[in-house]
């Protein structure tokens, strides 16, 4: 487990109060409370379907809540896009990779620190070009990535693609990153290095990670919540997580009394 610890008393720094997402009769997140502090390592855990990923696409602002209140440094940002709230400070990355295959590392680094300044791409070049350019470099040093700038990002291992994600969510220098299954596909050495770049993360950046792997995700947090049919079900340490028949049951895919009922 990291030993990054929350500052007592600080305010959140993101705070979210009944919160849903509903979709026709389904309710993907139903009523779920959150407050993570800053420089917090905040794991989100789960069955298949319980509702994360859509609770991070309404954090981000990927898909607007249907209920509920989302404060992020003390504002609210409930009708603010995902542009906006990247430009507030927050970063993410997805299940799905949206990286570009066919340019370089750097280039994907240089794009991504482009699009957080000035929320669009030139088809010119500036003269501040050479110091985004910079910037890219330094993001990919700060993933292990220093010697693959010049690689195509299709050539690369399955798993220094997942670096170059966490490089591309840090390009516009958040105060909150939201980390969806970055262990996914990848192999045990792969999940052992992923595992210890998120660990290394300068502690100032709040994470918050949704990971199947509850190995990676207990290592690296020092705070849990587990969802379970779109609500929050248990919250935690990770100590406390592993000791928990609950989150036991849940993975060895048994139902939890009452949820059915009230959950999608």
């Amino acid at each position: 487990m990291t030993e990054n610890a929350v500052t007592p008393g600080a305010a959140p720094i993101l705070r979210l109060r009944g919160v849903g997402r509903r979709f026709g009769g389904l309710d993907a997140v139903s009523d779920v409370d959150l407050d993570v502090g800053p420089g917090e390592r905040r794991a989100i855990l789960g069955p298949n379907g319980a509702g994360k990923t859509t609770l991070f696409n309404v954090i981000s602002g990927d898909m607007p809540a249907t209920a509920g209140t989302i404060e992020f440094l003390g504002e609210d940002v409930g009708q603010i896009p995902a542009s906006g709230r990247s430009k507030r400070g927050m970063g993410r990355t997805y299940q799905k990779s949206r990286l570009f295959l066919g340019l370089s590392v750097e280039d994907n680094l240089y794009l991504a620190v482009l699009g957080n300044q000035t929320g669009h791409l030139r088809p010119f070049r500036r003269s501040r070009d050479g110091d985004i350019r910079e910037r890219a470099r330094e993001l990919a040093g700060a993933v292990g990535l220093q010697g693959k700038c010049d690689a195509l990002v299709g050539s690369m291992s399955h798993g220094e693609q997942r670096q170059l994600e966490v490089a591309m969510a840090r390009a516009g220098d958040p105060k909150l990153m939201l980390l969806d299954e970055p262990a996914s596909g990848l192999s045990r050495g792969e999940r052992v290095a992923l595992t210890d770049l998120l660990l290394e993360l300068d502690p100032s950046i709040t994470l918050i990670l949704i990971e199947h792997d509850m190995d990676v995700a207990l290592r690296v947090a020092n705070r849990v919540t587990m969802m379970h049919d779109g609500r929050k079900i248990v919250e935690g340490t990770p100590d406390e997580i592993r000791a928990n028949d609950l989150v036991h049951e849940l993975y060895l895919g048994g139902r939890v009394a009452g949820a059915e009922e009230d959950g999608a």
